[in-house]
């Protein structure tokens, strides 16, 4: 795709974007205003539903895409998908950290989940359309996202259980320096008064973290979904409905997170193949089918592996 190419492909789905993104505001506005408007613990049971309704959401819209703009889109966006939806389930071992590290109470752990999720939609389309542009303008550089990828993916994998420490976050700190926080939670707010002065809760804490979390993450998931479709529309919206079910899911999964032991050599492995199917596209170009089965294959091994495990661990 030249330039040009890509520039109309951008103008002609103008529209597309604005009415695309119209929906998810739509879908945003019911999510906080409606269906959660008072602060609740999420059940399991909630979660699961809300889960199968992105997901059915996503796969609907993706038979939308398949006899709209043909099979080879239609597939790239199930590949985008399932890609950056196994790359965000790593991100909810970070969100269970610093929830934990904050002592967030259950009940607010939605609202922030909610605008950490929205602030992440932002970001994502401003990293996508620099790394469409980037690629289109500069051909090369698709070499140095495959190299980074590979060597993410190595790393990833002898890299053992790292723990994250949520205060050395650089933006906290900085954050801190410029605005007082309160020791403890005020409600769901994430300002309140003491007197006259303004204050940031413990909660603004909580989302700004997991907002440069999420910024980090993308430095990876962008890259990788940029190899599976060059189509900016494409990129954007699996991107969107990934995240958009992120909430749910972590509700969902939260209490067997442990379980999923050997989910990041999956994820690395995915991560190395995408790197590699960049550096060797001159060469040989895998077929959609071919690098969604792999994806997946690999997705559905360390799951399943690592279930076992769990099983066999408590016997041990």
């Amino acid at each position: 795709m030249t330039p040009d190419s890509a520039a109309v492909t951008l103008e002609s789905h103008f529209w597309h974007f604005v009415f695309f993104n119209v929906f998810v505001i739509v879908m945003l506005a019911l999510d906080l205003g409606v269906f959660n408007r008072q602060s609740h613990v999420i059940k399991v049971k909630e979660a699961l539903g809300w889960s199968a309704f992105w997901i059915a959401l996503a796969l609907v819209f993706n038979v939308f895409i398949y006899f709209w703009m043909g099979t080879v889109s239609g597939m790239e966006f199930l590949t985008g998908y399932l890609l950056e939806k196994s790359l965000s389930v790593d991100n909810l071992f970070v969100f269970s950290v610093i929830f934990s590290y904050f002592k967030v109470p259950e009940k607010y752990q939605h609202k922030v989940l909610f605008w950490g999720v929205l602030g992440a939609l932002v970001f994502r389309a401003i990293f996508i359309a620099a790394g469409v542009a980037l690629i289109n303008r500069f051909e090369w550089i698709i070499y140095v996202f495959g190299v980074f990828l590979i060597f993410t993916g190595i790393k990833m994998a002898f890299a053992g259980d790292e723990e994250v420490h949520p205060e050395d976050n650089p933006v906290l700190k900085l954050l801190r320096k410029f605005i007082p926080v309160t020791n403890s939670y005020h409600g769901e707010k994430f300002f309140t008064k003491e007197g006259a002065k303004r204050l940031a809760t413990p909660m603004l804490v909580v989302l700004v973290i997991i907002e440069t979390t999420d910024i980090v993450f993308a430095v990876d998931s962008i890259p990788a979904i940029l190899a599976i479709s060059r189509d900016p529309f494409i990129v954007y919206t699996s991107n969107v409905f990934a995240i958009m079910g992120l909430r749910s899911l972590y509700f969902a999964l939260a209490g067997v997170l442990g379980m999923f032991e050997y989910l990041k050599y999956g994820l690395a492995a995915i991560l190395s193949f995408v790197g590699i199917k960049m550096v060797i596209h001159e060469f040989y170009k895998f077929p959609i089918a071919v690098s969604l089965g792999i994806i997946a294959g690999l997705l559905t091994i360390s799951i399943i592996t690592s279930i076992l495990q769990s099983r066999k661990a408590p016997e041990e």
